[in-house]
């Protein structure tokens, strides 16, 4: 029997031990689920996208240190998550891994609370993306065709990215394949032509003297302090310069997010117990990378105060998110402006793909254990595709709802307030399995991916580590009367939205779901589980 056919049914036997039949096709080798990871991350997606807020919630300072020190707490994040993985390779992931370590009876529980924030941060996660995505099109439809942005044109634009990211998933899963690869060479490559030019290309750059200091004023005329405080907290704790560096550090915590995406597609991954681990820590550790690079770069390419009101001003016509662009069009110029940007909104339209992808998995896991209403329609396969067709519109229909609203209503922190959103909903989730192996001692089993004597050490950073940033990205960002805003209009409405999914779905399960909602299903018997995966096979 050839190697791969071995290493098929050993993927597929573990899969039967977890209670699961192989429904969904596996097709993905490891570098394919670490591209899916990483591609969600998008170092040109998330430092980008929300550059605008750190040029105003800490300046240069919070992506100087802010970044590496995030950088460095979310690697433990990633390796405690990537531990139990290995224990547990399926597409239901950290709710999977919350019902089989909860001590007692207590797993439903758990595994209902994990789900339902991971699916809310999944959808704030793909929210962000391609609302990002959506900004930097119409900054790049102004620059190169002078288009006038207007909110019509934003929300038509999000509404246009989220349906070719609904219709691609659904229609072309060969080449949303093909997509997850190339996306990292595109990233990669991308970063290092950005940078390059921005650094070869202008006649004067903001000094690293600068970037790297936390100076309240200017080291020259014209230049730029190294830390700005632009969020209308004038003094007190809210206008002090740790909070304003504690908030900023939003920018990085945004960006390293969904590399849970390596275990949601373990189902379709070969030897997933090494792949999808693998996947999540390496799209973290090479994204650190990669991204402290690229932000000191563009904060290198700021034309001094001028540059920085022109970017400001730029960022607040297009959602307060592609301050870049003009940036880039003050340091090189319009032609090599335009050339950039193609290159940024490639690597953004792959990231908002593979999101849609990650979150249609979760969701048809998660429906498959008869926990979302109608789960039945949300847990259907495409028996030609073997896709969760339904799961897919359902992902892209709830980002739009929860961005486009607020947005076209005239709230100018819609996009910071999803984007934290997506971090609580999603590091809440990762961190409650790891929370709960740490306390299941030696009912855990280690998978062969393991950190050893290690796992204790690096398992309380990572919980210690959520817990602060959480506290955090629910705090005010923007003060309302130094900014001359209406409350509503400034409100992070993070705390709400989380506080919804406790209420919602806590109240749901004590009412209901407690007594129907036992945890992840067993689909059959090993004889049930190969009927279904035959049926597939024919029909396929």
């Amino acid at each position: 029997m050839a190697k791969d056919t071995v290493q098929r049914h050993s993927d597929t036997e573990q899969l039967h031990q977890l209670g699961y039949a192989q429904e969904l096709k596996r097709g993905m080798g490891a570098f394919s689920n670490f591209a899916v990871s990483f591609t969600i991350i998008s170092i040109l997606s998330g430092c980008l996208t929300l550059f605008g807020f750190g040029m105003i919630v800490g300046g240069p300072a919070s992506s100087a240190y802010g970044w590496p020190l995030v950088g460095i707490m979310v690697t433990f994040v990633a390796l405690a998550m990537a531990e139990v993985c290995s224990s547990y390779p399926t597409a239901g992931g950290l709710y999977y891994w919350s019902a089989k370590l909860a001590p007692g009876k207590s797993g439903p529980a758990w595994s209902w609370m994990t789900g339902w924030f991971n699916m809310l941060g999944q959808f704030a996660i793909t929210a962000g993306i391609d609302f990002g995505l959506a900004a930097f099109i119409s900054a790049f439809l102004h620059i190169a065709f002078h288009v006038e942005v207007t909110r019509l044109i934003l929300v038509g634009v999000y509404t246009g990215v989220l349906a070719a990211h609904g219709l691609l998933n659904t229609f072309g899963i060969r080449l949303v394949a093909l997509f997850n690869d190339v996306s990292v060479w595109w990233h990669m490559i991308g970063v290092a032509i950005i940078v390059a030019i921005v650094i070869a290309v202008p006649n004067h750059h903001t000094s690293l003297g600068t970037i790297f200091s936390f100076s309240k004023t200017a080291k020259q005329a014209g230049g730029i302090p190294g830390f700005i405080n632009g969020t209308g907290f004038a003094s007190g704790f809210f206008g002090s310069t740790l909070y304003i560096f504690l908030i900023g550090l939003l920018l990085a915590q945004y960006t390293i997010t969904g590399y849970d995406a390596s275990a949601h597609m373990t189902e379709e991954t070969h030897q997933a117990n090494i792949s999808g681990p693998n996947g999540i820590w390496k799209s973290v550790v090479y994204s650190v990378i990669f991204g402290w690079i690229l932000l000191i770069a563009v904060w290198a390419a700021v034309q001094g105060q001028k540059g920085y009101n022109n970017a400001l001003g730029f960022q607040l016509a297009t959602a307060n998110i592609a301050a870049p662009a003009q940036i880039f069009l003050d340091a090189v110029g319009r032609g090599t402006t335009i050339f950039l940007m193609l290159i940024i909104m490639g690597a953004q339209f792959f990231c908002g793909m593979a999101s849609v992808t990650a979150n249609s998995r979760m969701i048809y896991a998660f429906s498959r254990d008869g926990a979302v209403p109608g789960s039945k329609f949300w847990h259907k396969i495409n028996k030609r595709t073997r896709t969760p067709t339904n799961s897919i519109w359902l992902a892209v229909v709830a980002a739009w709802l929860l961005v486009a609203p607020a947005y076209w209503r005239g709230s100018v922190t819609a996009y910071f307030a999803v984007t934290s959103i997506a971090v609580i909903g999603l590091y809440i989730a990762y961190v409650i399995p790891t929370f709960l192996r740490l306390i299941a001692g030696r009912k855990f089993q280690p998978g062969p991916w393991n950190l050893g004597r290690w796992s204790y050490l690096v398992g309380w950073i990572a919980v210690i580590w959520v817990v602060f940033i959480c506290i955090m990205l629910m705090m005010p960002q923007l003060s309302p009367g130094g900014l001359k805003l209406k409350t509503i209009d400034a409100l992070n409405y993070a705390p709400i939205a989380v506080g919804l999914v406790i209420v919602l779905a806590g109240g749901w399960y004590l009412v209901s779901a407690r007594k129907w909602f036992k945890g992840p299903k067993v689909q059959g018997s090993a004889e049930e589980l190969a009927a279904i995966e035959r049926d597939l096979e024919v029909i396929a």
